[in-house]
């Protein structure tokens, strides 16, 4: 059957097997990605089912892996690396923005450098130190990187399709507490583009814009909002390098107030930019300031703590409330 109720850890595996079945030169790298199936049982079964050399689990050494999947792009692979955890990946950072993101410019064009870097992110499943960050505005602040991240199975499935087949270097965010939340996922529909923003939900009287383990957050605002007679849109960003402007302005002039939603830090987020250029570009539209809701200016913290750090229904509702109340 085309269309399935899948978990989005499975929608995202079935999409790696199609990969891997329809292109030789895909690879999965990793550790634990072989034998355990990943952490979080998202490569299960694909390095029984293609080969330990197909399927290669690592050494626990991500600047390793991720410089290894450099080598294998310029000799026409397109691997496919997985960082376990979203603490994990700074090792490999100095391979990623001044190797992985800059070789394509640096060749002038000649050299292509086809590499997804896969990070599970985010909080919300009671992790330890290092497990639970939310780095994307680190990435998507280095020109020659393209940065996703999907919210529901069938993004996922579609989105890492298209993060293999793209000739540059993706980073995807994977958002694990959204991991076993299920969805439909019909792999023979024709996919938007990768990096378009997409309407979750009409509305009229104020834009959510939120993106990966938000969206689900925001629907259930928008939802509890119209109890209250409010109606309110949301945004799912999907990308965040490059970013959908035009979507999200088309919104905002139709409900003249925005609100910007995701569990990273608010300082200096991602949430900053879309303030900064919708502030711009609707300034004569906009009713309200562009409000922003995340995650605070601290390490992130244990977690018994977490529920206070991460943006949820109530502190979303509240920022509803003050732009509405403009």
């Amino acid at each position: 059957m085309a269309v399935q109720k899948l978990p989005l850890a499975k929608a995202i595996n079935e999409s790696l097997r199609m990969a891997l079945d329809t292109d030789p030169k895909v690879l999965v790298m990793g550790e634990d990605v072989g034998k355990l199936g990943g952490v979080f049982r998202v490569t299960d079964g694909l390095q029984k089912d293609f080969g330990e050399d197909r399927v290669i689990d690592t050494p626990l050494a991500e600047s390793g892996i991720v410089g290894t999947a450099i080598g294998l792009a310029l000799r026409g692979y397109r691997p496919v690396v997985e960082i376990q955890f979203d603490g994990f990946v700074f090792p490999a950072y100095d391979q990623i923005v001044t190797q992985l993101a800059k070789m394509h410019a640096r060749a002038l064009g000649k050299i292509k450098l086809p590499v997804v870097v896969r990070i599970p992110y985010g909080g919300g499943i009671g992790a330890v130190e290092h497990h639970s960050e939310s780095p994307e505005a680190l990435f998507a602040h280095v020109a020659g990187l393209k940065v996703v991240s999907p919210s529901n199975a069938s993004d996922a499935y579609w989105m890492m399709q298209q993060a293999i087949q793209s000739d540059d270097p993706v980073i995807f965010f994977e958002p694990k507490r959204r991991y076993w939340d299920k969805g439909e996922v019909d792999t023979e529909a024709i996919p938007g583009p990768l990096h378009g923003a997409r309407t979750v939900r009409e509305g009229t009287d104020l834009t959510l814009v939120a993106y990966g383990p938000m969206v689900k957050v925001c629907l259930e605002v928008a939802a509890a909002a119209q109890e209250e007679g409010k109606s309110l849109e949301v945004l799912d960003l999907r990308s965040m390098s490059p970013i959908d402007f035009d979507a999200i302005q088309k919104s905002v002039e139709k409900t003249r107030r925005l609100v910007v939603v995701h569990e990273a830090p608010v300082f200096l987020g991602t949430g900053a930019e879309i303030a900064a250029r919708i502030a711009e570009r609707c300034f004569y539209h906009l009713e309200a300031p562009v409000l922003r809701v995340g995650g605070y200016h601290v390490p992130y913290p244990p977690a018994r703590l977490e529920d206070e750090y991460l943006p949820g229904l109530d502190r979303v509702l509240d920022a509803v409330d003050r732009s509405l109340a403009y």
